[in-house]
């Protein structure tokens, strides 16, 4: 799948920082490598204002939301909320969702948009990154790492300006194409169909290629091995309704000793079923990582 340019590039940032930051959420739209324009905002959250936190060693969460969300949806400020005690956060809208350009690929070309996030990140100052991403932006977190971050260090011997350093991956699925369960087979109803993608336009404000993957992406279970030694965090509900628990045990088992599980009792799907508490922890862990 491919989309084609859409609009310009913002290019002028504040410092995180800097004096003069104030407390309104700036407001940017990117440009992907292939030239879709993502929106995006970036909150500096609450240590920003610390003196004696320097902005070089700040972390930021970068967050991937999941099929249908977008930068506005109160699940998607719910959880930027939530990890802005623990860091900055940029959030931003996938690639035909909300004010972005192009048309979603489902999880295919969404790495670009993720890599634009990220480099935002860096920009405004950030040498410490943690990507989470939920459901689709989970496994697009994944791929982004095995692309963009591990990879390069290996060849390179230092760090791309899109890559990341703490990789967090909720609900994610292991394999492309499941259909194991009925919100799965919605879901590919609404991508694969001339009217699921009507309803997806027009009731769920998400604008959906018509072509097919080609060439089929890397899958999750394929990435995740090629994401060390990045600190990889994985986490799942035992009640998810769309993957159950065998594509996360099947994502640990693809990394190894790299990645932890966690299995979390009574959790459903995603953004929506993750729990303060349960953000909480993540923010905890992912500062932990990053060092």
């Amino acid at each position: 799948m491919s989309t084609g340019p859409a609009g310009h590039v913002t290019r002028s940032f504040a410092v995180p920082n800097s004096e003069t930051t104030d407390r309104t959420p700036p407001r940017r739209f990117l440009t992907t490598d292939d030239g879709v324009t993502i929106d995006a905002v970036y909150e500096p959250g609450g240590v920003v204002y610390d003196a004696s936190a320097p902005s070089s060693d700040h972390l930021v969460f970068v967050v991937a939301h999941g099929f249908t969300g977008d930068v506005d949806r109160p699940h998607v400020r719910r959880v930027a909320e939530a990890f802005a005690q623990y860091g900055a956060v940029v959030t931003f809208s996938f690639r035909g969702h909300g004010a972005s350009g192009g048309r979603s690929t489902v999880g295919d070309r969404e790495v670009l948009d993720l890599a634009a996030a990220v480099r935002w990140a860096r920009e405004l100052g950030h040498t410490r990154v943690a990507t989470v991403g939920f459901s689709m932006g989970g496994s697009v977190v994944l791929r982004h790492a095995a692309l963009y971050g591990s990879a390069s260090r290996r060849e390179h011997g230092g760090r791309t300006e899109a890559a990341s350093d703490v990789v967090v991956s909720v609900s994610a699925p292991a394999r492309w194409y499941y259909r194991g369960t009925a919100p799965m087979r919605r879901v590919h109803w609404l991508v694969t169909r001339p009217e699921g993608r009507l309803v997806g336009r027009y009731g769920l404000r998400t604008r959906i290629h018509h072509r097919d993957w080609d060439p089929v992406p890397l899958s999750p279970v394929e990435a995740v091995p090629r994401i060390a030694p990045a600190p990889l965090l994985i986490v799942h509900g035992d009640r998810d309704g769309y993957f159950p628990v065998d594509h996360p045990r099947m994502l640990a088992e693809a990394a190894g000793d790299a990645a932890e599980l966690w299995l979390e009792p009574g959790m459903g799907h995603a953004e929506h079923a993750a729990q303060d508490g349960l953000l909480r922890r993540i923010g905890g862990w992912a500062v932990a990582k990053a060092g």
